[in-house]
C-alpha cells in the first residue's frame, strides 16, 4: 500500500490505501476536497459521540467539498477487533455513516501505514509524532496538505467554526488553523 517509496509524497493525493474490501482507491480522486482524516475503534470510549458527529459533520458538508476518510485501527487497547468488513458493517449501520471507512492500519510502529507517516511527519501532536489514542484527526486542505491535528477529545463538530468559505477558500490555511485550534479549545473547556 502506499505511494512509491523511491518518490518522496508532497499531498496526501500521492497515496493509494485500501478501501475495506481491499481493493486500492487512488487519494488523489480527492484533489478539490477538504479531508478530515480520523482513525476510528468501535469499542472505544469516544466511539459514539465521535461517530455520530462524524456523521452529522459529514451530512452537513459533503456537498460542499467536505470528505471524511476513516481509517480502523487496533493499536489502542484492541479496541478495534473486527474485520474492515464488520467495521464498516457496524459504522454504516450504527452510525448510519456514508463516508469511505478503508482497510484497517497501523498509525504507529514499523508498519505504520504511509499515508499516517505523511501526516505525522507534517503535523505532529502535542508530545510528538505518535498517535495516542483512537480518534486523532487530521484536517488536509483541498490541495492535499495537512492543516492540523486534533486530539481525540476535540469534537469533530469544531470544525464548524471555519468560517464558510473554508471548504474554497484558495488562500493560506493557516490563520483558518490557528482559528480552529483556539475554537477547539473553547469549545472542549465548555464540554
Amino acid at each position: 500500500m502506499g505511494a512509491s517509496g523511491s518518490v518522496p509524497q508532497k499531498s496526501i493525493h500521492d497515496f493509494t490505501v485500501k478501501d475495506g474490501s481491499g481493493q486500492d482507491v487512488d487519494l488523489s480522486i480527492y484533489k478539490g476536497k477538504v479531508l478530515l482524516i480520523d482513525n476510528v475503534a468501535s469499542k472505544c470510549g469516544f466511539t459514539n459521540w465521535n461517530y455520530t458527529q462524524l456523521t452529522d459533520l459529514y451530512n452537513r458538508y459533503k456537498h460542499q467539498g467536505l470528505e471524511i476518510l476513516a481509517f480502523p485501527c487496533n493499536q489502542f487497547l484492541k479496541q478495534e477487533p473486527g474485520s474492515s468488513q464488520e467495521v464498516q458493517q457496524f459504522a454504516c449501520t450504527r452510525y448510519k455513516a456514508e463516508y469511505p471507512i478503508f482497510q484497517k492500519v497501523c498509525v504507529n510502529g514499523p508498519n505504520t501505514e504511509p499515508v499516517y507517516k505523511f501526516l505525522k511527519s507534517n503535523k505532529s501532536g502535542f508530545m510528538g509524532t505518535r498517535i495516542k489514542w483512537n480518534f486523532t484527526k487530521f484536517l488536509v486542505d483541498k490541495d492535499g496538505l495537512p492543516l492540523g491535528r486534533y486530539s481525540p477529545i476535540i469534537s469533530p463538530l469544531a470544525i464548524e467554526v471555519l468560517p464558510p468559505s473554508w471548504l474554497t477558500s484558495g488562500k493560506s490555511w493557516d490563520w483558518m488553523r490557528e482559528r480552529y485550534e483556539l475554537e477547539g479549545t473553547r469549545k472542549l473547556e465548555k464540554m
